[in-house]
């Protein structure tokens, strides 16, 4: 089941931010571009390296506009004993959002365990998120996902490509960004005339 195309549900949670526990709602994600980085835990192997990769990449996608949310079932207690406890994680200046409850692993669809019914995500799942990320535009509409095993570890420079290409869709009607599209380049406009050209 994707997620693209469809509205992110409401959501409360607490997050550690910049020395700080703040609340955060999908209130706070209306009218702006976010990215929602999901995990499975906190002092792990791999996930360190991925939050650790989107911190040093946080000032250029701020640069365009785009919140980041790391978000794990760990308390945001937990969040800032590692933020406090690793050199990596302590250089993370975006929201870490805390989901122990899974409501917002669950309703996107990165539960592991989870099942579905009719589309809807149904039971508890098993208390850990997988590697999912999805950029949200400032209608609140999913417009990529992306979710990995275990073992797989992300790329904040091939999610930084995205999210120019997906802003710069949204903003030039009528084109589109063809495969490992850079800004600057040529893009699309997809009609008749192009049909078996390319």
């Amino acid at each position: 089941m994707t997620l693209v195309n469809s509205e992110i549900k409401p959501f409360s949670a607490t997050a550690f931010h910049n020395g700080a526990f703040v609340d955060v709602t999908e209130a706070d994600v209306a009218g702006k571009w976010a990215v929602f980085f999901f995990y499975p835990a906190d002092f792990t192997f791999v996930c360190p390296t991925e939050l650790g990769d989107m911190a040093d990449h946080y000032e250029e996608l701020q640069k365009l506009g785009v919140e980041v949310y790391s978000v794990s079932t760990d308390t945001h207690f937990v969040h800032k004993a590692w933020h406090e406890a690793s050199e990596t994680i302590g250089k993370i200046t975006y929201p870490m959002l805390a989901d122990p409850s899974g409501n917002i692993s669950r309703n996107f669809g990165v539960m592991r365990g989870q099942e579905f019914d009719d589309g809807e995500p149904v039971g508890n799942g098993i208390g850990l998120a997988d590697r999912g990320t999805f950029l949200v535009d400032p209608d609140g509409v999913v417009q990529f996902e992306e979710v990995t095993a275990e073992g797989i570890g992300r790329n904040a420079a091939e999610l930084l490509r995205k999210v120019k290409a997906a802003q710069y869709v949204r903003s030039h009607p009528g084109e589109v960004c063809p495969a490992k599209w850079e800004e600057g380049e040529a893009t699309l406009a997809p009609s008749l005339d192009l049909v078996g050209k390319i």
